[in-house]
């Protein structure tokens, strides 16, 4: 399986009061996100499964995906995802869902970070998930903790963000 870890792009400030989960991209958060899975598509990034945290901006950013890669499916919303989240319990979602051949993961650091160290099985590998970058990782089998092979990191800097 090919599971794909996108952070979501850049989003608005957080207002006093208001809540985390409710902050939407900007209009550059958007082209942010846009450019970069338009980048990952000519490697021939075509998910199977979409999921995303509940958050606005990782929703956004999960449809923004959606369209440009042509997916047809449901993006499934996950607490798993949210930024306090484990990466043990993203890999359980995963688990349940072996039938996928492609996954993406819209989301939010420190978990992106965390869940490529995780996946890699290497929880002292820092990995520095900026805005908008796009994370390939195979895992080929799923007892146990995910034993993963990097294939690609997509950071803003390689597709001119």
């Amino acid at each position: 399986m090919r599971v794909h870890l996108l952070r979501h792009g850049t989003a608005e400030e957080g207002r006093s009061g208001g809540s985390d989960a409710e902050r939407k991209l900007t209009e550059a958060g958007r082209e942010e996100i846009r450019r970069a899975v338009e980048c990952a598509r000519k490697a021939s990034f075509a998910p199977s499964l979409i999921l995303s945290s509940p958050y606005v901006r990782a929703i956004q950013t999960a449809e923004i995906a959606a369209d440009v890669l042509g997916y047809q499916g449901t993006i499934v919303r996950t607490d798993a995802l949210i930024p306090s989240g484990s990466p043990e319990r993203v890999w359980d979602e995963i688990r349940g869902r072996q039938e996928e051949t492609e996954i993406l993961l819209a989301g939010h650091e420190p978990l992106m970070s965390q869940l490529a160290a995780y996946f890699l099985d290497s929880p002292a590998l820092q990995v520095h998930m900026r805005k908008a970058t796009l994370v390939r990782i195979d895992v080929e089998w799923f007892a146990g903790s995910p034993h993963g092979i990097l294939k690609w990191m997509l950071p803003p800097d390689v597709w001119g963000g």
